[in-house]
């Protein structure tokens, strides 16, 4: 069997340095982010904009999510153990899946309030509400676009940003909210536009928590496919056959694979370069840096209907 790591030299110091970027960002992130909340939540109150309240307690959550986000890089940067080989990558993954449940529990709130609203609108003070929210439209979009890159491939960070896009969306719909009670004199799109942001916030949760259940029970990540994956590495100089390929995540950004590759009757010594081209492969086409490979030197059972066989 060859075990292949690649997680040292140059790759290593410069995912080091990625991980102190994303984590001042961050940092600068959740303080903004809490100025928000306060100032959300006080004016919110003093107006009775249910708009205004339950955008400060999104924000509130969101808050928590750039926390739980910037612990677990902090975490991942921590080393393994003996106990904790892999040491503690998936703790980003934990912590998207807490953000996605905390956004289903606060969506359930607003709903609530918001029906009672439509039953009993209260009035709101329209210019506290477009001073407000147009300050948290341009710090959320501000904090969007600052992540955005690092979120690519980290569902971690992808789940912060999501929240932040949320964010703004609902700092909009405020802002429209407050010009059509000041035009049609209407209080109850206060409530109707809480409705809206309930929504986005389900649309949100139910991504994340998609991806990082898949995540945690060991399934495929988003935007590998297996299919692809064994293709190409039957597309390899000397591979016979694949099977037994299995692909899963040790961390947010960190997809991990092992598979049987047949070979057939060659020398030892001769899987080396065959070796090398899979992990070239794999890391170049995919991002895959951590594998497992065994090698067999045998062709494909006729009864294993896990082995894809490759005939050139």
């Amino acid at each position: 069997m060859a075990h292949a790591h690649q997680h040292h030299g140059p790759h290593a110091h410069h995912a080091h340095a990625h991980s102190h970027a994303v984590s001042r960002k961050l940092t600068v992130a959740t303080v903004a982010n809490l100025v928000i909340v306060a100032s959300e939540l006080g004016i919110g109150l003093w107006a009775d904009s249910l708009s205004l309240v339950g955008d400060a307690l999104h924000n509130l959550t969101d808050a928590v999510a750039l926390l739980l986000a910037l612990a677990a890089v902090q975490l991942a940067r921590r080393p393994a153990t003996q106990k904790k080989s892999f040491g503690y990558q998936r703790a980003g993954i934990l912590a998207a899946f807490i953000n996605g449940g905390l956004l289903l529990a606060f969506t359930a709130w607003i709903f609530v309030e918001a029906f009672q609203r439509l039953r009993d609108p209260h009035p709101v003070h329209t210019v506290a509400m477009l001073v407000t929210a147009t300050i948290a439209l341009i710090v959320n979009t501000a904090t969007a676009v600052s992540l955005h890159s690092d979120g690519r491939d980290d569902v971690n960070i992808r789940s912060a940003v999501i929240h932040m896009i949320g964010d703004a969306l609902s700092s909009a719909g405020i802002i429209v909210a407050a010009l059509l009670i000041r035009f049609t004199g209407a209080m109850e799109w206060d409530a109707i536009i809480s409705m809206v942001i309930g929504v986005l916030i389900l649309w949100s949760a139910y991504g994340i928590l998609r991806e990082t259940v898949n995540l945690l029970l060991e399934g495929t990540p988003s935007g590998i496919d297996p299919d692809a994956v064994t293709a190409s590495l039957g597309s390899i100089d000397g591979v016979l056959g694949v099977h037994h390929v299995h692909i899963w995540a040790l961390g947010p950004s960190s997809p991990a694979l092992s598979a049987h590759l047949m070979v057939g009757d060659i020398p030892l010594s001769s899987t080396t370069r065959v070796l090398d081209d899979v992990k070239a492969m794999l890391e170049h086409d995919y991002r895959i840096a951590h594998t497992t490979i065994q090698f067999e030197f045998a062709l494909c059972a006729e009864d294993d209907p896990y082995c894809v066989p490759f005939v050139r």
